[in-house]
């Protein structure tokens, strides 16, 4: 099976041999909760989000990440910012791939569907603010989300 190890300042991490832009989407329903996803490869909870493919708008693969994850089809209406610290290293074991990470995390709301599972998610929940805190998730995906409750509408640009 293959897994996704996130290593962050780690000198015993295997180096980096690739960069691919990415997208996260923090959507928010008329209650204020937050999309969240149990990622099938390690277990973790998440924004729902993935690659930005070759000939994709960013918006657009943003719209296709969260409905192949999460069931719902949502509308990208903002930012909450840009990451891409070199210390934040993806490592997906079926290809021996080591991404330095590049994430650029919008927020949407949604606009059809229902939470459904799919192959990279085992649950699907719209999980309230105050409850995010409980949910187990790697380093970065917490700053992200934490960014997002907590920020004033500036986007973080940076680390």
């Amino acid at each position: 099976m293959s897994r996704r190890v996130d290593y962050y300042d780690d000198p015993a991490a295997p180096p980096a041999n690739s960069l691919v832009p990415s997208v996260n989407v923090v959507v928010t329903n008329d209650d204020g909760h937050l999309l969240m996803i149990r990622r099938t490869d390690n277990g973790n909870w998440a924004l729902p989000g993935g690659a930005i493919d070759l000939g994709e708008s960013l918006v657009a693969a943003a719209v296709r990440e969260t409905v192949e994850e999460t069931g719902i089809t949502c509308a990208v209406n903002g930012i909450v910012g840009i990451y891409s610290d070199p210390r934040h290293l993806l490592h997906y074991t079926s290809n021996d791939e080591v991404r330095q990470e590049f994430s650029i995390v919008l927020t949407g709301r949604p606009v059809a569907g229902e939470p459904t599972p799919s192959s990279e998610s085992s649950e699907v929940h719209w999980v309230a603010p105050e409850a995010v805190e409980g949910l187990q998730m790697d380093r970065s995906m917490r700053m992200r989300v934490s960014d997002f409750l907590n920020g004033d509408g500036t986007p973080r640009l940076g680390d």
